[in-house]
C-alpha cells in the first residue's frame, strides 16, 4: 500500500506535529477550532524524510498525491491554479517539527503568471497590487527554487526607485511595478540561461522541491546543530491559498505574541503592517508598527484577533506566536505556534500559567530547556553607569554584550569562535547569518523590529539584541558604522543594552547577574521533583560560595593542584616535586600544609554543613616543573657566560632532576594516586592539613563540612588500600592530637576504563564512587580533549561520524556503558556505596538524563551550572517516570 503523503487540512490536528510539522498541525488545529485560516494541504515530513534517503528522488506516489490533493483543493475553493479566470494562487511555506523560524525557504504567489495577472487585477480592482504580486513571485521562485541570484532583482528595484525619485517599495505605481516584473523576467532568463518556467503546476512541484532541499541548507544545519534538533526529522511543505495584507490600507500582515517574549509578561505584543506581505515584516525591510496601534486602524480586524490569541493560548496552554493577514478588512490566521522566548520570559510564563491554573508545576518545569537558564546567570551593564548612548533601537532581545565591532557575518564566526567577543552589526540580519550570530556577544540591526528575524533568533539563543536602530549608518565596504557625528570602526569595542535598546561606542562595566523570584520559584520546583543531587566542582572560597548561593548541595569536586598555580605558591610546589631527598621534600611539605590548611578553611566555612569531597593532588607534572628545554639552555647559557660556579651547580642539579623527571605523555603518567603511591608524605600531608581545616571550622564556627577525601587516578585495588591506609593514619592522628570525633570517607575516583571493569575489587576499599568523566572519556576514546577539540573533532561532527562531541555530553555506547558497570559491579560489593559523576558531564542536560536512568545519587558540575543540572534532574525523573 502507498504511503499517504499528503493531508488536507481538515485530516489534521495538533497531535499530527511529528507527521505535518508545526506550521501543518497548527493550521490544521485551528481549523478544527473554527479559526479562519486559508485552506489548503499539507505535504508530510515522511515525504521529505523519503526524498532525502532517495538521494533527491521523490517517493512513489507522491506527484500523483499531490495533484490529487490540489485538484480537491481547487473545487473547495472554487478556482484554479494559474487560471485566466478565477485564479488560485498559493503559498509554499516549510513546517518542521521543531520550530526553526526563518531557517528554510517559502514561496509566495505561486500561481501568478501572464494569464491570471489581470484577472487578479480586475478582480480585487487593484491593478498596482496584482503586478505587486506579480514582481514579488518572481524574485522569490527565482531565488528560492531556481538559485538564482538575489542581488540582481534588488538593484533592479533599488534603480527603479532611484528613477522615480521614491524611498519605498509602496511609492510606485502599477506602471513602475509591470516595467519592473519585465525586468525580473528578463534578468530570469538570463541567469537561467533560458525561458521561465510557465506552467503553474510544474512550478508548486519544483517548489515543494526546493522546500526540501532547503532542510538541508547551510543556516538550516547550524540552527539545528545549535538547538541538537536530529537532522532526520525533515520538513513538512504547506500549501495554503494566498490571502493578500497588500491589497492597500484595508489589509495587513503581522506577527503577534499572546505574552512578550522577552519579559513573560501578560501582555498583547507584536507588529504589523499595513499594504504588505508577510515577508516585508519578519525581514526588517519597513519598521512595523505596535500591535496596539492596529486598533484605530482596523479596529473589527483588532478585536477578532485578539479573541483568538486568547482562544489560542488557553487552547494549547502556552505562549503562542501567530501569524496573520488582513484581506480587505478579514482577519486569516497563517500560523500558531508555542513562541521562543528568553530564559526570563520562560520563567515568568511558567510561573504565571500555573498561578493562572492551566498548568500544574510538573508541566512547568517539563516545558523549560534547562540551558536555558544559562542566559540569566550572564552580567548586566552596571546600573550606576553614566555613560550616553550614541543611538537608541528597539530593545528586541534582553540582556548586555560587549565586543568588537564586526559587520559581516564570516567574521564574526570566526572571530568568535577563536574566542574573541565580537557584535554583529548588520542593515538586518538574514537567515544566512546564523553561523555570524551564534558567535556573537550580541546583534545590532538598522532595520527591522521587535518580531524581525534578528530579534526572534537573538532571543531563541539568548544573545542580546538591538533591532531598528534607524539612526545608524552602515558602510559595509568601508567597515564602519556612523551616528551623529560619531564613526565607529570594525574592531572599535561597543556595548549594547538589549533591554533598554542603548548602543554605547565604549566597554561598560557589567555586574553579575541577579536571579530574581520567578528564577526561585520554578527551580524550587525542579528541586521538590528531582532525585538526583547536585553538588558543584569549586576550588576556592568564593567558588564555594557562589555555588551554594546558586543551590549546590555541596562540592564534589575540589581539586588541590589547582590551588598552586599562584606565583606566590608555585616555588613551594617546585621544590617540593623537584627535592632530591625525603628530607628536602618534607621541608617542601611543611611550607605548603598550611597554604593547604587555609584554602580548605575558606571552603568549609562557605559550605558548612554540607558534604565536601576534596581529591588528593593529581598533577600533570610538567604542569610544575620548568620546561626541559628551558632549562637547559638557561644552563648552557650561564655555561658560555662563565656564571658562578654555585649558581650553574644548582641550575645543572634541577637541570637533572627536571630529566629525571620528565615525561613524554605526562597526561598518563606520575599524576594522580602514582605520586602519592611514590611520595607517601604528600598523601600524609594533605590529610593532616583537611583534617586541621574541618577542625577549625567546626570550633570557629560551631559547625563544619561532611568531608570527603578522594583518591584520584586508581586503577588497582592495592593502590586504594596503600593511599587509603595512609590518609586514615593521618586522619586519625590529628583527630587524637585534637582529642575530637569528626566522620569522614575515603573513596575514589573512576576515570580510566580497568577500574570501571574491576569496580567491584575497588569498592571493598571505598567509601564512594565519583566519575571522573572528562578523563574517563580521553582514556575510553584514545582521544587527548584539547588536541582533538582544536583539531579532528569539530570536522568529525561536521561530517556527522559524531552526532555529539563526548567531552560535552556523555558517549552513552562507550564511557556511559563504563559508568554504568562500574556502578553496578561497585554497589553489589558496597551495598552502602555513593555514586556520583564530576566531570563536567554533571551539568550537561543530555549526561544528567543517562545518569538518572542508570541511578547514580548525584552529578556535580561548575558553580554557574548549578541551576541547569538542577532543573535538568527534575525533567530526567519526569521523562524517567513518563517512559516507565
Amino acid at each position: 500500500m502507498t504511503e499517504k503523503y499528503t493531508y488536507d487540512l481538515s485530516e489534521g490536528d495538533a497531535s499530527m506535529k511529528p507527521l505535518l510539522g508545526g506550521k501543518g498541525a497548527g493550521v490544521a488545529e485551528m481549523t478544527r477550532l473554527g479559526v479562519p485560516v486559508p485552506d489548503g494541504f499539507t505535504v508530510t515530513t515522511q515525504a521529505c524524510v523519503e526524498t532525502m534517503r532517495n538521494g533527491g528522488e521523490w517517493p512513489q506516489g507522491l506527484r500523483e498525491q499531490i495533484d490529487d490533493a490540489l485538484t480537491r483543493f481547487e473545487q473547495r475553493v472554487g478556482r484554479t491554479l494559474g487560471a485566466s479566470t478565477n485564479p488560485l494562487l498559493v503559498s509554499v511555506r516549510s513546517g518542521a517539527v521543531v520550530s526553526m523560524p526563518g531557517m528554510m525557504d517559502t514561496i509566495l504567489n505561486l500561481g501568478i503568471s501572464d494569464d491570471s495577472v489581470g484577472a487578479i487585477a480586475e478582480e480585487s480592482g487593484n491593478e498596482r497590487f496584482a503586478w505587486d504580486c506579480y514582481r514579488r513571485f518572481i524574485q522569490m521562485y527565482g531565488e528560492v527554487v531556481e538559485g538564482l541570484s538575489g542581488h540582481a532583482y534588488e538593484d533592479a528595484l533599488t534603480a527603479m526607485k532611484q528613477r522615480r525619485g521614491v524611498g519605498l517599495d509602496t511609492e510606485l505605481s502599477a506602471e513602475d511595478l509591470k516595467e519592473l516584473t519585465a525586468e525580473f523576467k528578463k534578468i530570469s532568463n538570463e541567469q537561467l540561461g533560458g525561458e521561465w518556467p510557465s506552467d503553474p503546476r510544474e512550478q508548486l512541484f519544483r517548489a515543494v522541491e526546493a522546500v526540501f532541499r532547503s532542510w538541508q541548507n547551510p543556516r538550516a544545519k547550524v540552527y539545528r546543530k545549535a538547538n541538537h534538533i536530529p537532522d532526520d526529522l525533515g520538513t513538512a511543505v504547506n500549501i495554503m491559498q494566498m490571502v493578500f495584507g497588500n491589497r492597500g490600507e484595508t489589509s495587513a500582515t503581522g506577527v503577534c505574541f499572546t505574552r512578550n517574549p522577552s519579559t513573560g509578561e501578560k501582555a498583547l505584543y507584536g507588529e504589523f503592517l499595513t499594504n504588505a506581505q508577510g515577508e516585508d515584516v519578519v525581514a526588517g525591510i519597513r519598521t512595523p508598527r505596535p500591535l496596539e496601534e492596529m486598533e484605530q486602524v482596523l479596529p473589527k480586524a483588532y478585536r477578532e484577533l485578539v479573541d483568538t490569541m486568547h482562544t489560542m493560548e488557553s487552547h494549547y496552554r502556552d505562549m503562542q506566536d501567530m501569524e496573520f493577514t488582513i484581506e480587505n478588512g478579514a482577519l486569516y490566521m497563517l500560523q500558531t505556534r508555542n513562541g521562543k522566548r528568553t530564559a526570563a520570559a520562560a520563567l515568568k510564563v511558567a510561573a504565571d500559567l500555573v498561578s493562572e491554573g492551566l498548568i500544574d508545576k510538573e508541566e512547568a518545569v517539563r516545558r523549560i530547556e534547562p540551558e536555558q537558564l544559562d542566559q540569566l546567570l550572564h552580567p548586566a551593564i552596571d546600573p550606576s553607569n553614566t555613560a550616553k548612548p550614541i543611538t537608541k533601537g528597539l530593545p528586541a532581545s534582553p540582556g548586555a554584550a560587549v565586543g568588537a565591532a564586526v559587520f559581516d557575518a564570516d567574521t564574526a564566526a570566526q572571530k568568535g569562535s577563536s574566542g574573541e567577543s565580537v557584535v554583529l552589526i548588520r542593515f538586518e540580519t538574514t537567515p544566512d547569518d546564523i553561523h555570524g550570530v551564534l558567535q556573537s556577544q550580541g546583534v545590532l540591526t538598522a532595520h527591522g523590529g521587535m518580531t524581525s528575524h534578528a530579534a526572534v533568533v537573538a532571543r531563541g539563543f539568548g544573545k542580546p539584541c538591538v533591532a531598528g536602530a534607524t539612526e545608524i549608518k552602515i558602510d559595509t565596504e568601508a567597515k564602519t558604522l556612523t551616528v551623529g557625528g560619531k564613526v565607529v570602526h570594525e574592531g572599535d569595542t561597543i556595548t549594547l543594552n538589549g533591554s533598554t535598546g542603548e548602543v554605547f561606542d565604549e566597554a561598560l562595566t557589567l555586574i553579575p547577574p541577579r536571579m530574581n523570584e520567578d528564577f526561585l520559584k520554578v527551580v524550587g520546583w525542579a528541586d521538590e521533583i528531582r532525585e538526583l543531587g547536585v553538588e558543584a566542582n569549586a576550588d576556592n572560597g568564593p567558588d564555594a560560595a557562589k555555588a551554594r548561593e546558586l543551590g549546590a548541595e555541596g562540592i564534589g569536586l575540589c581539586r588541590t593542584e589547582h590551588m598552586f598555580f599562584g606565583e606566590d605558591r608555585l616555588p613551594a610546589m617546585h621544590e617540593m616535586i623537584l627535592a632530591g631527598s625525603d628530607e628536602e621534600r618534607q621541608t617542601a611539605l611543611d611550607k605548603i600544609l598550611p597554604m593547604q590548611q587555609s584554602d580548605f578553611e575558606a571552603i568549609f566555612t562557605a559550605m558548612k554543613g554540607l558534604p565536601v569531597t576534596v581529591r588528593l593532588l593529581d598533577p600533570p607534572l610538567h604542569e610544575f616543573m620548568p620546561d626541559l628545554v628551558s632549562q637547559a639552555l638557561k644552563v648552557q647559557e650561564m655555561e658560555l657566560k662563565g656564571a658562578d660556579e654555585q649558581d650553574l651547580a644548582t641550575e645543572r642539579q634541577l637541570l637533572a632532576q627536571v630529566k629525571k623527571l620528565h615525561e613524554q605523555n605526562p597526561m598518563l603518567g606520575t599524576r594522580g594516586c602514582r605520586l602519592g603511591m611514590l611520595y607517601p608524605q604528600i598523601p600524609e600531608m594533605q590529610a593532616r592539613a583537611i583534617v586541621r581545616a574541618a577542625l577549625a571550622v567546626l570550633e570557629r564556627e560551631g559547625e563544619t563540612v561532611e568531608l570527603q577525601i578522594m583518591i584520584p587516578l586508581v586503577h588497582l585495588r592495592q593502590e586504594l588500600a596503600t593511599q587509603r591506609e595512609i590518609v586514615v593514619r593521618a586522619a586519625d592522628d590529628e583527630l587524637a592530637k585534637a582529642g575530637k570525633e569528626l566522620a569522614y570517607r575515603v573513596g575514589t575516583m573512576i576515570e580510566l576504563p580497568r577500574a570501571a571493569l574491576v569496580a567491584d575489587q575497588i569498592a571493598e576499599c571505598a567509601d564512594f564512587f565519583s566519575f571522573g568523566t572528562n578523563d574517563l572519556t580521553q582514556t575510553t576514546l584514545g582521544i587527548s580533549r584539547d588536541d582533538a577539540e582544536n583539531g579532528f573533532l569539530g570536522w568529525y561532527e561536521a561530517q556527522g561520524v559524531v552526532k555529539r562531541d563526548p567531552f560535552q555530553t556523555i558517549d552513552v555506547d562507550g564511557v556511559g556503558q563504563l559508568v554504568e558497570m562500574g556502578t553496578r559491579k561497585g554497589r553489589a560489593a558496597n551495598p552502602k556505596l555513593s555514586v556520583g559523576v564530576c566531570g563536567e558531564h554533571g551539568g550537561d542536560p543530555d549526561s544528567i538524563a543517562f545518569f538518572q536512568q542508570i541511578g547514580l545519587d548525584y552529578v556535580s558540575c561548575s558553580p554557574y551550572r548549578v541551576p541547569i543540572a538542577r532543573f535538568a534532574a527534575a525533567k530526567a525523573k519526569l521523562a524517567q517516570a513518563q517512559a516507565k
